[in-house]
């Protein structure tokens, strides 16, 4: 090794990542760890469609950042690379109602968007089943992050329409896959009767990682997105144990990426371990951010009246959140019970004297961590 301190500086032309997109949320890597049992559910739910047939609809649950998205996402390639199933993964964070749903359907039945306006839902149900029908093709569905349609009271109906399908439109076959990352969501049990009668899924659950299929993990993310040399082991390790803590592996790949920035604003060669755990502190909000940011503009609104009303009444936050955007109590109250959900805000029930039970509001995180997140 040199004796020159400046060797193990990075030039201005210089990077510690070969390929910084293995760190991006949305990257599927090439192996898949440590999910192979999971893998071999899904595959048997979906092996009728592979031979023309109605497959199995599935359920897969499991805490956030434990593979569920990626398998299907992994499992959806393979298809339509071996086979002519078609396959549609639809975000409900982000597609949070029925037609909207459908909408996402018929732009992976056909290839291109339906109208933006000026098409009911039944005609966009119709024109996909028809095309299924007419083409004898078959359609596996895949509602990601489907707790959200709970959240917003759409999830019966939006089921409803897939399941009975092949009801309405005689040769439609469709499979759901529904993918749930809310621990405290009893989906079969919050459809109502109607759905419940049909929709009999086979259950796949997604663990926590362990703290050593985390490191395995974690290794080979670093060994494609770094140069060699970059992370040592002992660093690996603690990037490990950090991500163990926190239970979503999600954090872990995020603050490799992390870390790797700190390294080069140090113009160092290598990751240390305080790059690691500077990281971390940015890191171990990926949740709360990514859950701040898939908010319409008035439920981050409510969110910026409860942070400067932290602890208030129900009644007095609402007062304010009307001001600024004319929404009703009931919706007031459909949002904050979408902010329970998420885990961005808590309520605590108490008896008012004069007023009866009523409840107070607060963040879940200090107020600066949410504000900082929401204005990004």
């Amino acid at each position: 090794m040199s004796d020159d301190p400046e060797d193990d500086m990075l030039g201005w032309d210089e990077t510690v990542f070969r390929d910084e997109h293995v760190f991006e949320i949305d990257y599927v890597p090439e192996t898949f760890k440590h999910r192979g049992g999971q893998m071999e559910s899904l595959k048997y739910a979906l092996r009728p469609a592979v031979r023309g047939s109605r497959p199995l609809n599935a359920m897969v649950r499991g805490p956030p950042g434990t593979g569920k998205t990626t398998a299907v996402q992994k499992l959806f390639s393979e298809l339509r690379a071996q086979t002519d199933i078609k396959t549609v993964r639809v975000n409900c964070q982000v597609n949070g109602t029925r037609y909207s749903v459908f909408s996402r359907l018929f732009e992976g039945v056909f290839d291109y968007e339906p109208p933006t306006s000026g098409i009911s839902f039944k005609k966009l149900f119709t024109q996909i089943t028809d095309r299924l029908v007419e083409d004898e093709e078959v359609l596996v569905v895949a509602l990601d992050d489907v707790n959200y349609l709970f959240y917003e009271n759409e999830a019966s109906d939006t089921l409803y329409s897939l399941l009975r399908a092949h009801e309405e439109h005689t040769g439609a076959k469709i499979g759901v896959i529904v993918i749930s990352s809310d621990p405290d969501l009893e989906v079969i049990d919050e459809l109502d009767s109607r759905v419940q009668s049909v929709f009999r899924p086979e259950e796949v659950y997604f663990n926590r990682y362990g703290e050593g299929e985390i490191l395995d993990i974690l290794r080979e993310r670093a060994k494609r997105g770094f140069h060699e040399g970059v992370v040592t082991t002992n660093v690996l390790e603690r990037v490990a144990e950090l991500t163990a803590n926190s239970g979503d592996l999600r954090v872990g790949i995020d603050l490799l990426r992390r870390a790797g920035l700190n390294a080069e604003m140090r113009a160092s060669r290598t990751i240390s371990v305080q790059d690691a755990e500077d990281a971390y502190e940015k890191s171990k909000y990926i949740h709360l951010s990514r859950n701040l940011n898939n908010l319409t503009d008035n439920e981050q609104t409510l969110v910026e009246v409860i942070a400067g009303h932290d602890g208030e009444q129900a009644g007095e936050v609402y007062s304010v959140f009307n001001d600024r955007t004319d929404l009703g109590y009931t919706r007031y109250s459909e949002i904050v019970n979408k902010l329970e959900k998420l885990g961005i805000v808590e309520t605590e029930y108490a008896e008012i004297e004069g007023r009866g039970r009523s409840r107070a509001l607060s963040l879940a995180y200090e107020s600066d961590e949410v504000l900082d997140r929401l204005n990004d």
